[in-house]
Order: C-alpha cells, then sequence, then structure tokens
C-alpha cells in the first residue's frame, strides 16, 4: 500500500502490561459487536504485523455458559491470534462466573474483558453495560467473581464516564477495579447519554489515571488517526488507547498506530482505492469463509462498504448497487467499474459509524434512586445472545 512520509511523532509509550502480556505497541481494538468477529481481527493484525491486542466482540456470559451455538463460534480465534482476547458482558455475579470459570478451566482465552461500556438500549434497560457501574456493590461482586474464577487470566474492564453528567461513575468503578484486582481499566470518554455523539472527554481519561495510578488506564473515544492516538497518550498521561470506531472501514489504522508509537516516519498507509478495493474483497471472502457460506459472508460484509468508501468519488447509485451484493463476484465486478486509481482523499478520515447523541437512557425502573441497592438483578437479566 501507498504510505505518507510525515514528521517523527514527539511521543512514543512504554510497553504496555496487561498481566503476563506484554502489549506493544499499547494500542487496543476495542470490541464492537458484530464488526470485532475473527475475519475483521484478523484483517487489522495483518496491517499491524501482529502487534497489539485484538479483543473479539461482546460475548454474553449467559449465552457462553449454556454453549449457544453461534457464541461458540464468536469465541473461536485463529491459531495465529496471541493472547486470544475475549469480551464478556453479564449482570449477574453467579452467571459471570461460572463463564469466566468456564474460560480459564477449557482455555478459551488468554485475557478476559468486562463490558461496562455498551450504551445501546436493550443492555442497559436490563442494568447491564454502562449502566451498571451505577450500582457499586453489584460492579463490584461482578469483578470479584470474575477475577476470582479467571485464576491466572488477567480481567480487564471497559467503561464509560457514567450515566449521564449528573450521574458520574468512572472514578468510583475505578477504584473497585483495583481493589478487586483488575488487570487494566479502559475508560470511554463520553457518557451512557451521549452514546457516540459529541466529543469525547479526554480530561475524564487524565483524571482517571491520576486516580487509580497502580494500574495501566487506557483511552478511548475520537480516536480516528495515528496523530490522535500519540495525542491522546500525550495530553491525558494513559498508558495505551483503545481504538474503536476510528478504523472502521481503515484497519489498515492499525499499521499506522504502530509506525507512530515507534517513531517512524514513513509508513502512514495512504492507499488508493485500487488497494482499497483489494482490502474489501478480502474482508468479505474472509467472513464468507468464517461463516461457510460466500453470500452470508458478502451480505454481512455489506454494513462496511460506506466506511471504506468514504471520501472516494463513488456515486450514490453504485455506492447503492455495492451495498446489496450477494456474490464475490458481484462485489468485485462493481469495484472493478470505479475510477480506481484515486489517490487517498483530502478529509478521508474523520468521524464514522454512530455519531448519535443526547440520547434517553433506557434503565430498569427505580433504578437511579439508590446508586448501592441492587435487589431484583438476577439470571432473568442475562441477555441469552452474544454479539451486541
Amino acid at each position: 500500500m501507498s504510505t505518507l512520509t510525515t514528521p517523527a511523532p514527539d511521543h512514543t509509550a512504554a510497553p504496555l502490561r496487561i498481566g503476563p502480556h506484554t502489549v506493544v505497541p499499547p494500542v487496543v481494538l476495542a470490541p464492537m459487536a458484530g464488526i470485532t468477529n475473527a475475519p475483521f481481527r484478523t484483517l487489522c493484525r495483518e496491517f499491524s504485523g501482529g502487534k497489539g491486542l485484538f479483543v473479539s466482540e461482546m460475548i454474553t456470559t449467559r449465552a457462553l455458559v449454556e454453549r449457544n451455538e453461534k457464541t461458540m463460534q464468536l469465541i473461536h480465534f485463529d491459531a495465529s491470534e496471541t493472547p486470544r482476547s475475549i469480551q464478556l458482558y453479564g449482570v449477574d455475579p453467579v452467571t459471570v462466573g461460572k463463564a469466566v470459570r468456564m474460560i480459564a478451566e477449557e482455555d478459551l482465552a488468554d485475557h478476559i474483558d468486562l463490558n461496562f461500556g455498551c450504551p445501546v438500549p436493550k443492555v442497559t434497560r436490563k442494568g447491564g453495560g454502562s449502566a451498571l457501574p451505577y450500582k457499586r456493590n453489584l460492579l463490584r461482586a461482578i469483578v470479584r467473581e470474575a477475577v476470582t474464577g479467571a485464576g491466572d487470566l488477567p480481567v480487564t474492564m471497559k467503561m464509560r464516564k457514567g450515566i449521564d453528567d449528573d450521574h458520574l461513575t468512572y472514578l468510583d468503578a475505578g477504584r473497585i477495579a483495583v481493589e478487586e484486582g483488575v488487570t487494566a481499566i479502559a475508560l470511554h470518554g463520553r457518557t451512557t447519554a451521549q452514546h457516540y455523539g459529541g466529543t469525547a472527554d479526554w480530561d475524564a481519561i487524565a483524571r482517571l489515571k491520576e486516580h487509580v495510578p497502580e494500574i495501566p488506564v487506557l483511552g478511548n473515544g475520537d480516536i480516528w488517526s495515528a496523530e490522535d492516538a500519540l495525542r491522546m497518550v500525550r495530553e491525558t498521561g494513559c498508558d495505551g488507547v483503545v481504538v474503536g470506531r476510528g478504523c472502521l472501514g481503515r484497519p489498515w489504522l492499525f499499521a499506522d498506530l504502530v509506525a507512530a508509537f515507534e517513531g517512524r516516519t514513513d509508513a502512514f498507509v495512504r492507499p488508493t482505492l485500487r488497494e482499497v478495493a483489494d482490502v474489501m474483497v478480502r474482508h468479505a471472502t474472509l467472513l464468507g469463509e468464517w461463516i461457510g457460506d460466500e453470500a452470508r459472508g458478502v451480505i454481512d460484509f455489506r454494513k462496511h462498504v460506506a466506511w471504506y468508501l468514504k471520501g472516494f468519488a463513488v456515486g450514490s447509485e453504485m455506492r447503492k448497487r455495492l451495498a446489496i451484493t450477494s456474490s464475490l463476484e458481484a462485489l468485485r465486478a462493481g469495484l472493478d467499474e470505479l475510477d480506481l486509481d484515486q489517490p487517498w482523499p483530502t478529509g478521508a478520515d474523520g468521524p464514522r459509524g454512530r455519531t448519535s447523541g443526547n440520547n434517553r437512557v433506557v434503565l430498569p425502573d427505580g433504578w437511579l434512586k439508590d446508586p448501592y441497592d441492587c435487589a431484583g438483578i438476577g439470571e432473568d437479566a442475562e441477555l441469552d445472545t452474544s454479539g451486541g
């Protein structure tokens, strides 16, 4: 792929330690439902040269314990993936404990991340995701069960600032994490109410780092380029970065991140449309192989089309056509009709994916009355499907 020479960055970060694992550079692929499956992780890992940490999409503890067929496929890792990293979602300490012990005893992963950051209504209405840290005792119970059940496996957690600006939880949650043996914390600098709108609050990441100096703190939110990642580390003092929407349609961002943190000046990827098209076909091919059906793989790939083509001169009709293809042949044929010699467009970086904000937060009845009481939360609040 084409590269762009850039000025040498003014910061290189120290290695990130996640239990026994050293993550160099300190870059983590954020779990994203329906996105960070094995094929996408493969693409990102190839561009990074195998460097960094790549986390599975959200795995529901109830579905894992019940050995749901889809869930068991989602926790399948390629032989080249190391360390194997699973993100777990759960609201019942007992079920979370069972799931973690299953992972440890059956050697299903090398690292477990706990999801306390998801803002979507179907999760928060059950008291899960980013709603859960408001219930301090419940959070502590879940983390304790997870760390205890994990044995030698490191447990980390990803969270948001809180439910809204009037119900911030991240400092309390950070202290609970330290006290219960969590290895590292990732903070998305937004509240649940913000979803993915507005601007991430990097100052909150800095405050959390100061509040819990005992363990690594990773920053998440508004990292659209390698320069953003370096700036976040420089401005917040965080120990690493978690990249989510910034790599949608840009798996080569991980090549940029590796180059930036290594201080290299000649490896920032700026692909032509031809090179982007080749990656698109490979992505769709990998999905088909993973699913076991080419058509289903291409259909699953459709959501990525707009992200890959952002900034390039591609007409709306062709974009629509590419977004309804159901075979690799049709996808390749459509792409071949484009002006594939187009260089990387100015302004192609920047926000992608969901950007809505100021949403009404859906919570269980009476959730905000008492930040400690967690009565009524049990196995029936667990989701029964993985992947979001």
